[in-house]
C-alpha cells in the first residue's frame, strides 16, 4: 500500500475536502434552490465512518482535511469528529468552511479541537442583499461569528465572496476594505456552474476575476504574493495591511494542472474533480467491509487512478454536472 497519492498526470494528491452534510441553515441562490429536498440520514457517512475515512486518507499521505457542508456546523455531534481529526498523527491542518451562523458558539470549541484555519461565507455587507442572497436575514449573526473567529484565535480567518453580476459586483471593494479592517483574508470566487438554477442565467450573472482585480486596484495596490496554501486561491497582498486578496478562477484561469485535492461528498462518493462526475462509492465499501481499513485504503487508491486531467464547466447551456454544491461540498 502507498503512502502517498499520486495520479497518472503526476500529481500528488494532499488535501481532501469532506462534506459531512448536506443540510444547511441558508439557502444561498448560488448553491441550492429555495425548496431543496434534502437526503434521508441513512445515506451519510456516520461520525465513526467518517472518523474512519479521515484516518485512511492520512496513512495515504493526506496532510490537510477541510470540513464542508452544506453547513457543517449545524450537524449533530460535529464537534466529536473535529477532535478525532484533531489528533490524527500526519495531519498537518484541520480546516473548516462554513457560513459563520453557528461560530459564535463554536469557534473557541473548534480552535482547542485543533482547527487552523476557516473559511467563511460572506457575498455581502448590506442586509437586505445578504437575505436575497442566502435567502435569510442573518447577515448580523455572521458578522458576530467572524468577530469569534478572530478572538479564537484561529491561525487563518478568510471571507469567501462568490460575486455575480448584478448582484454583488458593486461591493468588492467594500468586501476588501472590511477584510483590511479585521485584519483578516478575503478570496473571489467565480460561480461553479454546479445544480440546474432555473430562476436566473448564469452566463448573465458571471463576473471574473479579472474585473474584480480591475474593480480593485482603483482603491487599493495589489502585490502577487508567492505565498500559497491548500486550496487553488492565486494571492496578491493588500499592501500596507495584513490582507491577502485571493481568486479562485475554474473559469478564467484554470487551475487543473496543479490541483492537489479530492472530495468526499455527503453520501460518501469520492468525488476526483470538482466539474467532473467521476466518483468512487466508499459508503459502499465501508459499510460492506466494517473495520477493515485497509480496503478503504485501497479503494482509494484505485480511485485516484481515475482522476481526470482537468474539469468540463461550461456556463451556457444546460449544467453538466447535476448535482448541487450543498452535496458536493463548498
Amino acid at each position: 500500500m502507498p503512502d502517498q497519492l499520486i495520479d497518472k498526470f503526476n500529481r500528488k494528491v494532499t488535501y481532501v475536502r469532506i462534506s459531512v452534510t448536506d443540510r444547511c441553515d441558508f439557502r444561498c441562490v448560488y448553491c441550492m434552490n429555495e425548496k431543496m429536498t434534502f437526503m434521508p440520514r441513512t445515506q451519510l457517512l456516520t461520525l465513526e465512518e467518517l472518523e474512519c475515512l479521515g484516518k485512511a486518507f492520512v496513512e495515504l499521505g493526506i496532510t490537510r482535511i477541510r470540513i464542508t457542508g452544506g453547513e457543517p456546523l449545524i450537524r449533530k455531534n460535529i464537534l466529536q469528529l473535529f477532535q478525532k481529526f484533531g489528533k490524527l498523527e500526519g495531519l498537518k491542518e484541520l480546516m473548516l468552511t462554513t457560513n459563520g451562523s453557528q461560530l459564535v458558539k463554536m469557534a473557541q470549541p473548534l480552535r482547542d479541537a485543533g482547527v487552523k484555519r476557516v473559511n467563511i461565507s460572506l457575498d455581502t455587507l448590506k442586509p437586505a442583499r445578504f437575505q436575497q442572497m442566502t435567502r435569510f436575514d442573518k447577515l448580523d449573526v455572521v458578522l458576530r461569528g467572524i468577530d469569534a473567529a478572530i478572538q479564537a484565535g484561529f491561525e487563518r480567518v478568510k471571507i469567501n465572496a462568490v460575486i455575480l453580476k448584478n448582484r454583488n459586483h458593486d461591493e468588492v471593494i467594500d468586501l476588501v476594505q472590511f477584510a483590511v479592517d479585521k485584519g483578516i483574508d478575503i478570496s473571489f470566487i467565480e460561480e461553479m456552474p454546479l445544480g440546474n438554477m432555473a430562476e436566473r442565467d448564469r452566463a448573465e450573472a458571471f463576473y471574473s476575476s479579472v474585473q474584480i482585480r480591475q474593480a480593485l486596484q482603483k482603491s487599493f495596490t495589489l502585490q502577487p504574493s508567492s505565498e500559497t496554501t491548500a486550496g487553488p486561491s492565486r494571492y496578491y497582498t493588500v499592501i500596507n495591511t495584513n490582507t491577502r486578496v485571493g481568486f479562485i478562477s475554474p473559469h478564467s484561469h484554470n487551475f487543473c494542472d496543479t490541483c492537489n485535492r479530492v472530495r468526499v461528498t455527503t453520501d460518501g462518493h469520492l468525488l476526483l474533480c470538482l466539474g467532473q462526475e467521476h466518483s468512487a462509492d466508499l459508503r459502499r465499501v465501508i459499510r460492506e467491509n466494517p473495520g477493515n481499513i485497509v480496503l478503504l485504503k485501497q479503494a482509494i487508491v484505485e480511485a485516484i487512478a481515475l482522476k481526470p486531467k482537468n474539469h468540463e464547466f461550461e456556463l451556457e447551456g444546460k449544467p453538466q454536472i447535476l448535482r448541487y454544491m450543498n452535496v458536493t461540498g463548498g
